[in-house]
């Protein structure tokens, strides 16, 4: 169900959430530039398509985060806030399709990727640094009522899932040769994928206000906690 924007806070703290938001836009934006470059290299380098599909999927960071970025440049957020949640939907889709299939690509042509040193320490790096930026991007955008700004959170934090599938496939790999172990993981992250994409096309993207949730009567969307 697609929820109001409940404007609770005071306009100076709106003021300040919306800052907060393209602070951490600039921030996501900026990593996932440097992210992609390292990755897709690494990936060319190393002929693994799982470095690669990762590297894309940080160019699709990078468009669902200037989505939000373009939204909160506007003197009415709320106003743009339909289109930019379509083009994260879409970013969504866009990732769910290419790692589904790359992977299944992978695993009937069995092709094996060379061990990645780089590959395992961006993995590593992006393992521990993208879940503070969507849990600092989410509470922002529930506080303020921006279900894009939580859609983008959850972007990132599907970047989290990339990661640890990418740090495992290629270990598994570089160990004992396990070339199918990272596309399977992949899949299921290529589902999870859609259903985030489906959530943000429909608007339902965790964004009841926790002073609202209070003040009505509990959480609506399940997400208060």
């Amino acid at each position: 169900m697609s929820l109001p924007l409940l404007p609770i806070a005071p306009a100076g703290r709106q003021a300040l959430l919306a800052r907060r938001i393209r602070l951490l836009v600039a921030a996501t934006i900026a990593y996932n530039v440097v992210e992609a470059v390292v990755a897709i290299t690494a990936g060319t380098i190393a002929s693994s398509t799982a470095l690669i599909g990762f590297g894309l999927d940080s160019v699709i960071e990078v468009s669902s985060a200037a989505a939000v970025a373009w939204q909160f440049a506007g003197r009415d957020p709320e106003a743009r806030e339909k289109t930019a949640l379509r083009i994260i939907a879409v970013s969504f889709f866009a990732l769910a399709a290419y790692v589904s299939v790359e992977s299944v690509r992978a695993l009937i042509s069995g092709a094996d990727a060379e061990h990645s040193t780089v590959g395992l320490v961006l993995a590593a790096l992006s393992l521990a640094i993208m879940p503070g930026l969507s849990y600092a991007q989410r509470r922002a955008g529930r506080e303020l009522g921006s279900r894009t700004a939580v859609a983008d959170s959850k972007q990132t934090l599907l970047c989290t899932y990339l990661s640890a599938v990418l740090l495992v496939g290629l270990a598994l790999n570089s160990l004992f040769g396990w070339s199918w172990a990272d596309p399977i993981a992949a899949l299921v992250i290529a589902a999870v994928a859609v259903k985030e994409g489906r959530e943000a096309w429909r608007g339902d993207t965790c964004c009841t206000p926790p002073l609202a949730a209070a003040t009505t009567g509990g959480c609506k969307d399940g997400c208060c906690d």
